[in-house]
């Protein structure tokens, strides 16, 4: 393998483009190091719908059973449904073959062991990475099976079992499924619930012919805004590639973020499970953890990360645990996120309490938030330094992640990239003129 093969193994997934930097003889060579790294008995492997996910399934498949492991192909799925399988049926072991919300051209791994525990780069990646590179591997004498299993149904029954069925009211929402998987998804479950889903781009479609399966990125939230107030609908919401985040609107169209979601979320699940322990990442508005406690769950604040916030999740036998990048960790989904169960507690909540989302949101949703500002900046250690002294009457410091400092009627979190030689800048204060100011002084001291 070329040494630039090494760049396509990430923090959290393998990721690259095809098929310059990932292609079937890698796709190949990455399922015979799973099977080597975890020694699993089979390895259950689902796949979106991008042009290049049937090969690189056949040629993973393929690698897969040269080392004697069997392939359980679950077909056309979401990511959370392939998290859900491996947990629910047992299987020692899980491949989503997803780029997420990445363009067209780009493809991935996603990869996980036993009870749906993601691989990270200090649990996996990286060793699967050395071995693909080393490319040293004995086929077993006797090689693997493909077996096909459909297990949309159960996934179905599983998603619903987080909401009260009987008790939902009828609701009218639009669904921007981006010609990604929520198009296959989405329909199964809302077939069983009296809400009336009004679809965007449920086509399955790898090329992303309307905008990129990104709602991360306010552009592509356009169609989906418009929709709502054109439908009059209850919410909108919008998912990325392989349906594993979700962004929602109010029923004005207008842009909810993460972190509200994540109180909506935490505000129903605290009715059903009184006293729990619910998790937020430091980049998560003041009003997540200040609802949690009003509602009488406990309240854990973790650095940003999927792998991180899930073994907290482990550690404290968590409920749940929301990011503001629309990631939302369920401890009964197998500690995994699920962007479309999220949707559904969150439409439960409309149903309970009778009320839009605007109203819903507004005695939590009063303080502004300037979004992630990235900078390159040559001293990283210097520049988080300087900033610390220039702030050094602030009520408190803490490094959790990177450099949050906290005064009453505002704070700012600076974290450096896992990847790159940037900072990450995010602030929130209690009105729009101090937001402003302390984002501009914060940034001038980063960019100086």
């Amino acid at each position: 393998m070329p040494a630039s093969t090494a760049d396509i193994f990430k923090s959290y997934d393998i990721r690259g483009i095809y098929p310059d930097e990932l292609n079937e003889p890698i796709a190949e060579a990455i399922g015979r190091a799973f099977v080597d790294f975890l020694k699993p008995g089979c390895v259950a492997v689902g796949r979106d719908m991008r042009l290049s996910s049937q090969p690189l399934f056949e040629a993973f498949a393929r690698g897969v059973t040269l080392q004697g492991a069997d392939v359980v192909d679950l077909g056309l799925t979401s990511t959370d449904e392939l998290y859900f399988a491996v947990g629910h049926f047992g299987y020692p072991a899980g491949a989503m073959i997803t780029a997420s919300h990445n363009p067209k051209e780009y493809n991935g791994f996603k990869l996980c062991r036993e009870e749906a525990i993601a691989l990270s780069a200090e649990t996996g990646v990286h060793a699967i990475r050395d071995l693909v590179l080393a490319g040293r591997f004995t086929p077993a004498p006797v090689p693997g099976r493909i077996t096909a299993r459909d297990v949309l149904p159960a996934f179905v029954e599983h998603c619903l079992s987080f909401v009260d069925v009987a008790r939902m009211r009828p609701l009218r929402i639009v669904v921007d499924a981006g010609n990604g998987m929520a198009g296959l998804i989405v329909p199964a479950v809302f077939s069983r619930l009296p809400v009336t889903v009004i679809p965007l781009y449920f086509d399955l479609d790898g090329t992303f012919p309307n905008h990129p399966a990104s709602p991360i990125e306010p552009e592509n939230m356009a169609d989906l805004q418009t929709a709502v107030r054109r439908e009059g609908a209850d919410l909108g919401a919008a998912f990325d590639g392989d349906a594993d985040r979700v962004f929602i609107t109010d029923e004005q169209g207008r842009l909810v973020g993460g972190d509200m979601v994540t109180a909506l979320v935490a505000k129903m699940l605290l009715r059903r499970h009184p006293g729990a322990t619910i998790l937020y990442n430091l980049i998560c508005s003041r009003s997540v953890p200040e609802l949690i406690q009003a509602e009488g769950g406990v309240a854990v604040r973790t650095r940003v990360g999927h792998s991180i916030i899930k073994k907290v999740m482990r550690e404290r036998n968590a409920i749940f645990g929301g990011e503001h990048s629309g990631h939302f960790y369920f401890r009964d989904h197998y500690y995994a996120d699920s962007g479309l169960i999220a949707l559904l507690v969150v439409l439960d909540l409309i149903s309970q309490e009778g009320k839009p989302v605007s109203e819903l949101l507004r005695p939590l949703d009063r303080r502004f938030r300037s979004g992630e500002i990235n900078s390159r900046v040559a001293d990283i250690p210097a520049t988080l330094a300087a900033i610390e002294r220039h702030f050094a009457d602030a009520k408190e410091i803490d490094h959790l992640d990177g450099v949050t400092i906290s005064y009453h009627d505002w704070w700012c979190n600076i974290r450096p990239s896992n990847t790159e030689p940037l900072l990450r800048l995010n602030v929130e204060a209690d009105d729009p003129q101090l937001l402003e100011r302390k984002r501009d002084e914060v940034l001038a001291l980063i960019r100086s």
